[in-house]
């Protein structure tokens, strides 16, 4: 097949990851100016005075306080409405791409993100935590949806080829977005009591960037042809995407799927939830989800500067951006690898490889007043627990979910297992604090149990997606469910058992 790279492909993906680069800035821009913000609250709240915020030379103010009650209240609140936003947003991914098509759907929530950074640009003008707990509600609620849209969208327009390199560049994104967050944080640039709005603002920025480009870019092929009907336009634009070839190998790939789409009729979450028929790839595909956000990726970030302090890093917020330049370079690594070790294998060598840094995280804090030494090989084990997870767990279940799928049930997939997502980062960010306090030293150890699990899963369960049309990874899922105990395996049995499942799925969609 010729054509698989364009310049086209290239601006349509570039074009997509500036909503993943939004996500990435939001979820870490929150962080480094925390002590800057709780007194801007402070003070509109009335248990400050009102008065300059004199700080030192690390942006933390010249004296330790204790913080009001009503200011960390409304401080958790900042943080956390971001992902209450995302998980109620993540269950419209699929009405939203279907509505007008996956290049329409991002370029209208792009509104969204567009309001949630005047909100909290302008924080300054009225009361700053109502207008940053606006801001960000309203930018969780941005992110939710174009962290479904945008795998969505990549996974579609993607030469199978290159599926899992371009899915791979959502979380690039993220990650890149995260690592520009903390840089422009830092108290010299924008992390400051003058120009913390900005910085919170600039979250917004990405989507003007996107709304510009994304006219540019070719509608989903796919979706054309078997959402539509549409089978010149989406001829027009697999030839925009791939430039000028034969397209006829990939317009019956497509017609083969939306016999299949059409023998399911159109899948909701509900329907998706009950159905026998896609059990196995949902249980799959939310258990890669729970592995991304239960391996403790968020509790290293959270738990780092504490230990790099321990260290005895005198700077210790640049160790932590240290952190952030691993996380984006492996990610890199696996934008590399993905298409050739396969989905299957990064993510077994990267889980397992976690599992390994988080019993070394925990000999290292127990045996840290012990031997000072030890604080080095907390500092390694995470720095080399950070680089197994961008290798595999981070990234891949951003896209392995849109490959598990035939165009029938992939939106309400993606929905469900991005509210998967969305909550269990959310639990995890209310509950670290509580599960540090109450373990200690030993916190690590219920990660390295998750981690050891999500690894014997992978290995038992996850099948390979590699090279593979979504016709054949669905015909994997299809002769798991044909060996049952009892059942000779015959074309004719397991089509009628077939047959009998996608006609209930029918009844049950126009119930």
């Amino acid at each position: 097949m010729q054509g698989q790279q364009t310049s086209t492909l290239a601006l349509a993906v570039f074009s997509a990851v500036l909503g993943s680069l939004q996500y990435g800035y939001s979820l870490g821009v929150i962080n480094a100016p925390q002590k800057v913000i709780e007194q801007h609250y402070g003070r509109s709240l009335g248990v400050l005075p009102e008065e300059p915020l004199l700080l030192s030379e690390n942006g933390t103010g010249t004296e330790k306080q204790e913080v009001h009650p009503s200011v960390v209240m409304y401080w958790s609140l900042s943080v956390s409405i971001f992902s209450i936003g995302g998980v109620v947003s993540s269950f419209l991914v699929g009405f939203i791409g279907d509505l007008r098509g996956r290049v329409k759907g991002m370029l209208m929530v792009n509104v969204l993100a567009v309001v949630a950074g005047l909100l909290m640009v302008m924080a300054k003008m009225w009361k700053p935590h109502v207008m940053v707990i606006a801001g960000r509600c309203v930018m969780g609620f941005y992110c939710g949806l174009s962290s479904g849209l945008v795998p969505m969208y990549i996974g579609e327009i993607a030469p199978m080829a290159y599926r899992g390199a371009l899915g791979t560049l959502h979380q690039l994104a993220i990650v890149t977005g995260i690592l520009l967050s903390q840089v422009l944080g830092l108290e010299f640039l924008l992390g400051n009591d003058y120009y913390w709005p900005l910085l919170l603002g600039l979250s917004g920025a990405p989507a003007v960037l996107q709304s510009l480009l994304l006219p540019l870019c070719p509608e989903s092929p796919r979706y054309l042809y078997i959402k539509r009907g549409m089978v010149e336009e989406a001829k027009k634009s697999l030839r925009h995407l791939k430039g000028e070839y034969d397209p006829s190998a990939d317009l019956e790939e497509m017609r083969r799927e939306k016999e299949e789409v059409e023998k399911e009729a159109q899948v909701s979450i509900a329907i998706l939830v009950r159905s026998s028929l896609y059990r196995q790839q949902l249980f799959v595909a939310l258990m890669m989800h729970l592995s991304q956000q239960l391996s403790g990726i968020n509790a290293i970030f959270y738990y780092s500067t504490a230990i790099f302090e321990r260290a005895g890093v005198t700077q210790p917020v640049y160790a932590t951006i240290g952190v952030g330049v691993i996380n984006t370079a492996f990610t890199m690594v696996s934008v590399a690898l993905v298409d050739r070790a396969g989905r299957r294998t990064l993510t077994l060598i990267g889980l397992g490889g976690m599992c390994i840094c988080a019993v070394a995280m925990t000999v290292g804090l127990v045996y840290l007043s012990v031997y000072s030494w030890m604080s080095y090989v907390s500092m390694l084990a995470i720095f080399l627990f950070v680089c197994f997870f961008e290798i595999g767990p981070g990234p891949i279940p951003w896209f392995i979910v849109a490959e598990l799928f035939s165009q029938g049930p992939r939106p309400a997939a993606i929905a469900l297992a991005g509210c998967t997502n969305w909550t269990s980062n959310f639990i995890i960010g209310m509950t670290f604090p509580y599960i540090e306090a109450l373990c200690g030293s030993y916190v690590f150890t219920l990660f390295a149990v998750l981690l050891f699990g999500f690894t014997v899963f992978t290995y038992l369960r996850v099948p390979e997606t590699k090279g593979k049309t979504f016709e054949e990874i669905a015909a994997v899922f299809k002769k798991g469910r044909k060996q049952t105990p009892g059942t000779k395996k015959t074309g004719t049995e397991t089509g009628t058992g077939t047959s009998t499942e996608l006609e209930q799925l029918k009844s049950d969609s126009h119930a």
